[in-house]
């Protein structure tokens, strides 16, 4: 009898190890909006922190057309967007711009009298496979874009029942896991300065909201749709919210979820279920690119151009009580987002020097951290075992020890342009390349 119990007992024991072992080492499944969560960290540290264009890719799948949206993926399937270009349309001109009453349109502005595709793709994540490719909009678009830039910038988001990809003022649209198409729905027009737009869609609950702030503001609107039929649940007017790039951000208070959207002129919260203002603090007065990040019950929101100007605001703040709880004003990329990883906040530069803050009270611990190749940079950063990983536009990939001292541990060179930020899911390192998808395991 005693040794059936000790038998029994070293069972449950070892049960308990391969359970435990298997929780440690268990993948996140899913990646599914831009930054993951919003927020661009994975808690998977058996992710892979070096490759290069031959070793470690598990596939290499090419990509038609331009775009720079982020990928995403819900467990074996990955989605991305992608937009292809045609030929000029006669007599076909693009959208006329007016700032204080003079006609303007940016010396970047190009390809909005073409005819253009927009396509939304699924791919087996085990094999790279495209399982499917969907035409979204096809004909002449509202704006032009910048020179730079793409039309399949916003990176959709996916409830595992279906995808949304936003197209700007060429609509949204909803497919189901199986390619079929649930809905189409056309928001608004939304005017993007001639550059283009790139503010992606966010999820709560069973509402698809998308932020389209345009120009001058004129006519800039939050919306809220349904998730199962594109039924528009609210809509909130923005007058005189210039036109933003930002993605807004979900935030879980002890008061409840705020979506925490950012301008030139305002930072405003919403209710997201309602789309009831919150409250307000003024803004950074510089374009609003990069988007912000939640640090416990701290809203981050930062800006590059032309000013730089990072600042913190609590999210729960009383009546009367200043909201602004530090302020710095170097280091910000126009571009890239910063991250808050382990207590930090990480900023980079459009050369990606990294700044390193304590995130509570914006205390500098390094400044000017250097990457060991000149670059420039415009994917944002990702975060995971212990590592803040950068990626320059020549697709060079710093791997950075995260913490209050700064050192490069390696660079991994995938030998193509990467311009869109990663996707981290099943144990696999998802890199957009300028004409391929790529899987690093």
């Amino acid at each position: 009898m005693m040794i059936r119990n000790v038998l029994v007992i070293l069972s449950l024991i070892l049960i308990a190890a391969v359970v435990g072992a298997i929780r440690v080492h268990a993948f996140d499944p899913t990646w599914p909006q831009w930054r993951g969560n919003g927020l661009g960290v994975s808690a998977d540290a058996a992710l892979p922190t070096s490759w290069s264009g031959t070793d470690r890719i598990a596939w290499k799948t090419a990509i038609p057309g331009r775009a720079f949206s982020s990928t995403i993926v819900w467990r074996d399937r990955v989605f991305l967007t992608t937009a292809l270009e045609g030929a000029v349309i006669p007599n076909h001109q693009p959208l006329k711009h007016f700032i204080e009453g003079k006609e303007w349109r940016s010396p970047d502005a190009v390809a909005g009298d073409r005819r253009h595709t927009f396509q939304v793709l699924s791919l087996d994540a085990a094999s790279g496979r495209i399982l499917w490719t969907r035409t979204s909009y096809e004909g002449p678009v509202h704006d032009d874009r910048h020179r730079r830039g793409s039309y399949a910038a916003p990176t959709p988001v996916t409830d595992g029942a279906r995808v949304y990809a936003y197209f700007g003022s060429e609509g949204i649209y909803a497919y189901r896991m199986d390619g079929t198409l649930a809905w189409k729905a056309m928001p608004g027009k939304v005017a993007g300065l001639s550059v283009g737009v790139s503010t992606s869609p966010v999820l709560f609950r069973n509402l698809v909201i998308v932020q389209a702030d345009e120009d001058s503001g004129d006519s800039s609107f939050l919306a809220a749709l349904d998730t199962a039929t594109g039924r528009e649940v609210w809509r909130v007017k923005r007058t005189k919210m210039s036109l933003s790039w930002a993605t807004p951000i979900l935030a879980t208070t002890s008061a409840g979820t705020q979506l925490v959207t950012t301008t030139t002129e305002w930072i405003i919260s919403y209710d997201p279920a309602t789309g009831r203002e919150l409250w307000r603090e003024k803004g950074l007065d510089s374009n609003a690119v990069p988007s912000p990040v939640i640090a416990g019950s701290l809203v981050i929101v930062a800006t590059g151009s032309p000013i730089k100007k990072t600042v913190a605001l609590k999210l729960d703040a009383g009546p009367g009580e200043p909201r602004r709880v530090w302020e710095y004003s170097k280091g910000q990329a126009y571009v890239v987002s910063p991250i808050v990883y382990d207590g930090y906040l990480y900023l980079s530069s459009d050369a990606g020097l990294l700044t390193c803050l304590d995130v509570k009270t914006g205390e500098v611990k390094y400044e000017g951290g250097r990457p060991p190749v000149a670059s420039t940079f415009m994917s944002s950063p990702v975060a995971f075992g212990g590592r803040i990983f950068q990626t320059s536009e020549d697709g060079d990939t710093f791997v950075v020890k995260a913490g209050p001292s700064h050192a490069v541990e390696r660079t991994n060179s995938l030998g193509e342009p990467v311009y869109a930020s990663f996707a981290l899911a099943n144990g696999t390192v998802f890199i957009r390349g300028e004409k391929h998808l790529y899987a690093i395991r």
